[in-house]
Formats: structure tokens, C-alpha cells, sequence
């Protein structure tokens, strides 16, 4: 590894970094396989790699995915490179470079694979908060139908003992609007019991400690989502968007 141009520090767990990296990466978080114990059996012979061909694959992607965007760069030719030159620059590829290493994203199928998560989640999470936002609107229009209920009540009775009087409606109409719009609203409840406004206050208070609990991992999710998909749209820019299929087809021809 010193030959090849790596930094290395002993430890508790050895570690490794290349000029390009900013932190170190712990063998142990290679797998299995890749303990100091694991590679010491395995040069002397003593002790074979856990599923060596996928191992041996893995780790071919792993060296060709960074290998292939520092090509790209030196290279700078293609209209693929052209395209992304015009939008990027060389030190937000290095900070992309950077964000692959520092988490341990240096195979495409992971980026690809943690990039979707993040999103399914993400989704997920907002979908969550709309649906919380849509309930509390809902006991909130619900609460003010009780309450106008409430109020209306005497003056609706006394419309009806006047035989619906127009006279009568025509002095009381904004009460007696407000009225049929509330008996319009609980005629429209799946729930044939009329919640309480108690009963909706205390709902109410936990939906929003729920929404305020949903918020706070919204944003951090938002923050990881926008940090990994520009780090895959650079290097999907950089080295194509059929990068992955054309390793594959490659990968085998060489089998």
C-alpha cells in the first residue's frame, strides 16, 4: 500500500488514505475479509477470502469507479466532459470525490442504491407530513363547525318555531348560514359520533408533536439528499449515464 502511494496508520484498527483523500478509511469497513488478522492469513496462504469472487468484483468496481473519473478529467475530452465542464468545475468534482470516500460510496451500485434510499425516504417522510398538515386543517375546520354550532343553535331553533319566517331569515342569515354549513360538516363525518372539541385539541397537540418530531428528520434527510444526488449527477454527468450497464457488458466479455 506504501508502494502504491498510501498513507497508512496503525491503531487499534489500521487505516489507510490516499494524497486525494481528506480522512482515513478503516480496513474493517471493507467487509469481511479485509480485517488485519483476515489479510495477514490470506498472504500467507493460511486463509481464503469469504465469497472471493464477489469480493474480487467489489473491489474491481470499487478501484474502477474513482479510477474512471480521474481518467475523465485528465482525459477532458468527449461531449460528455464538454457538457459537464460547462455546468461543474474541477474542485466540485474533487469535493464529489471527497463526499464518495469520506462515506464509503465508492462503488456505483452503492451510490446508486443509497442515492435511491435517501429519496424513497425522503418521499416517505413528506408524504408523512402532508398527511399530518391535512388532519390538523381538518380538526381545525371542525373545531370552528362545533363552536358555530354551538353559537347558532338558539337562533336556528327560533327560526324553525317562526315557521322559517322569511322576515326572520332575512334579520339572522349570516347565524343561520354558519349553522347549516356546521350540520352540513358532521352530516359528511365517517364517524357518526361527534368528537368533542376536548377530543380534538388533545389529537390536534399530537399530531403536532408529531409533525415538529417528522420536521426535524425532514431536514436532515433533505440536507443528505441534495449532498449525495449532486454527487451522482457528477459523476453520471462525468463518466455517462450508462457507466454502470456498460462496466457490466465489459465485465463480462472479460469472463
Amino acid at each position: 500500500m506504501k508502494l502504491a502511494g498510501y498513507e497508512i496508520k496503525s491503531g487499534k484498527h489500521i487505516s489507510f488514505k490516499s494524497e486525494r483523500q481528506k480522512k482515513f478509511i478503516r480496513l474493517r469497513s471493507l467487509g469481511n475479509g479485509y480485517s488485519e488478522e483476515e489479510i495477514k492469513a490470506g498472504i500467507h496462504g493460511n486463509k481464503s477470502f469469504v465469497d472471493k469472487k464477489r469480493v474480487n468484483e467489489r473491489s474491481k468496481s470499487t478501484v474502477n469507479l474513482l479510477v474512471d473519473i480521474q481518467a475523465k478529467l485528465q482525459l477532458g475530452k468527449g461531449a460528455g466532459y464538454e457538457r459537464w465542464a460547462k455546468i461543474f468545475n474541477l474542485k466540485q468534482m474533487a469535493q464529489t470525490i471527497n463526499y464518495l470516500t469520506e462515506n464509503n460510496l465508492l462503488i456505483y451500485e452503492d451510490l446508486e442504491k443509497k442515492a435511491q434510499d435517501i429519496t424513497d425516504n425522503f418521499n416517505q417522510l413528506s408524504a408523512q407530513i402532508k398527511a399530518v398538515e391535512k388532519r390538523m386543517t381538518e380538526i381545525a375546520s371542525l373545531k370552528t363547525h362545533i363552536i358555530n354550532y354551538s353559537k347558532t343553535r338558539e337562533v336556528y331553533t327560533a327560526y324553525r318555531k317562526s315557521g322559517y319566517s322569511k322576515k326572520f331569515y332575512e334579520e339572522h342569515t349570516a347565524d343561520l348560514l354558519l349553522h347549516k354549513a356546521a350540520k352540513v360538516a358532521f352530516d359528511n363525518l365517517e364517524s357518526k359520533k361527534l368528537p368533542t372539541v376536548k377530543d380534538l385539541q388533545m389529537e390536534c397537540s399530537e399530531l403536532l408533536s408529531a409533525k415538529n418530531k417528522a420536521y426535524a428528520q425532514y431536514h436532515s434527510i433533505k440536507k443528505e439528499k441534495q449532498n449525495i444526488l449532486i454527487a451522482k449527477t457528477n459523476v453520471d454527468r462525468l463518466l455517462g449515464g450508462n457507466y454502470e450497464s456498460d462496466k457490466k457488458e465489459k465485465t463480462q466479455e472479460q469472463r
